[in-house]
């Protein structure tokens, strides 16, 4: 198959997932962890990925069956080899003629001269073989305390689950606040909330919501044993203003629901109840590990951090296991950076007047909720 032909059958797999799921690529990027822009490239034959697993994931989020994801790994390796550049095969360098040998007897001078050298070779490596040997006291082994060269360990295999993740969550879909340095222009969608913070270098005040979508990669289950959490660096809380986006709203809580106290030296994810806001506002109970997940069976996580006394950053860490296999997940942000919270109380807090198109002051935070 020509080259550009591998390249674009790979990239009609592509769009063929993406236009059967039906997703905005904005919305399939932030599943994935890829930028838009990126799925995009890959749809139009713009680029290859380096690596199957994103493009499996695609596959398994947009419900393709094993054999449909077998013939787009055939095609992704057909489109990789077509983009990486041939290399040459390298030109045999001819041996140099022995110098023939001075002196008047000429004849019979170069099967002479090859002879001699065909002995200094087998000479030098008789003396390469005698020095391991007294080095070693065995042929073949390296000086004393090298000992033999151990074969490379095969790398582990990937996990086999796959997550997203979206750290500026709001509460009920509305409520947040945040640490600025410098008064930020008016507040943003919630849908538009990472980029927002990310451009003014916002921090989440006193609380963050992360939630984490879980799913298997096969039909095989993956149990999830449970959801830890690893501080990595404190200081002293952030001395900026908090902002909050909205006055005061509250939602219902999903029934995977974890709290985490920062504070604490070792912070613990603690199940909580949940609300059931459709029906007849009844309480779910809190749910604990372990939970089971598949490719058609996905789990999703929400989990709030709050502190009082730190400028934390902190990373989950998700415990699985799988037909015999276990490991540990490390879970950052949608960059893998760890997750950012910092304490707020006591900072001059400010509240947005739509009407009056202006952030007005709230008193301090942590007064009225």
């Amino acid at each position: 198959m020509p080259k550009d032909a591998a390249v674009e059958e790979f990239a009609r797999r592509v769009r063929a997932l993406k236009e059967r799921d039906g997703r905005s690529y904005e919305a399939l990027g932030r599943r994935l962890n890829v930028s838009a822009s990126t799925l995009h490239r890959y749809c139009s034959a713009a680029t290859v990925p380096e690596d199957f697993a994103v493009v499996d994931r695609l596959a398994v989020l947009c419900g393709a069956d094993a054999e449909q994801r077998q013939a787009l790994e055939e095609s992704w390796a057909r489109a990789d080899r077509a983009r990486r550049p041939a290399t040459p095969e390298p030109e045999p360098v001819p041996a140099p003629e022995p110098e023939p040998v001075p002196g008047p007897a000429r004849t019979g001078s170069r099967r002479w001269a090859r002879a001699a050298l065909a002995a200094g070779v087998s000479a030098l490596a008789g003396a390469v073989v005698l020095g391991a040997v007294l080095l070693t006291g065995r042929p073949g082994e390296g000086p004393p305390g090298s000992g033999p060269t151990a074969p490379a360990a095969p790398p582990a295999p990937p996990p086999p689950l796959t997550w997203t993740v979206a750290s500026h969550v709001w509460e009920g879909g509305c409520g947040h606040a945040y640490l600025v340095e410098r008064k930020p222009g008016p507040p943003p969608l919630p849908a538009d909330a990472r980029e927002w913070a990310v451009a003014r270098g916002a921090v989440h005040a006193g609380e963050t919501l992360v939630r984490v979508s879980v799913q298997g990669k096969g039909a095989a289950a993956v149990v999830l044993q449970g959801l830890h959490v690893r501080v990595v660096e404190r200081g002293k809380p952030l001395p900026w203003t908090a902002y909050r986006m909205d006055q005061g709203c509250g939602g219902a809580v999903t029934p995977r629901r974890f709290a985490v106290d920062l504070d604490r030296p070792r912070p613990v994810a603690r199940p909580l109840d949940g609300y059931d806001a459709s029906g007849e506002g009844r309480t779910l109970p809190a749910v604990s590990f372990p939970y089971r997940v598949t490719a058609a069976e996905p789990e999703e996580l929400l989990v709030s951090a709050r502190t009082a006394g730190c400028d934390c950053r902190w990373y989950l860490e998700l415990e699985w296991s799988s037909e015999g296999r276990r490991g540990t997940v490390r879970i950052g942000d949608e960059e893998g950076a760890p997750f950012r919270t910092s304490g707020a109380e006591g900072r001059p807090a400010f509240g947005y007047d739509a009407a009056g198109r202006a952030w007005i002051t709230a008193g301090e935070y942590g007064q009225g909720g």
